[in-house]
């Protein structure tokens, strides 16, 4: 069985040695994914609020420009 040649080239690479990490790599890491968790969050929130602020607004406007009905103009039959 034949291994491709970039097969090979990722094997090199990873037998290879290993890049030394940064001291606070770890630590910023986690603080920019709290960002945006956070920035997440605050999104959400909005559009929910966005949404109910609509909802809210077509309710209304539904219930002011609603058409009433128009009165009968004839009169029930009245059976004796």
């Amino acid at each position: 069985m034949t291994r491709s040649r970039k097969e090979d080239q990722v094997r090199r690479l990873l037998d290879g040695p290993h890049p030394v990490v940064p001291a606070g790599l770890a630590l910023s890491a986690a603080e920019r994914g709290r960002r945006l968790i956070a920035r997440r969050r605050v999104l959400r929130l909005v559009l929910w609020v966005l949404l109910l602020a609509a909802l809210t607004a077509a309710l209304v406007a539904a219930a002011l420009w609603w058409p009433e009905p128009k009165p009968l103009q004839t009169t029930p039959l009245v059976y004796w």
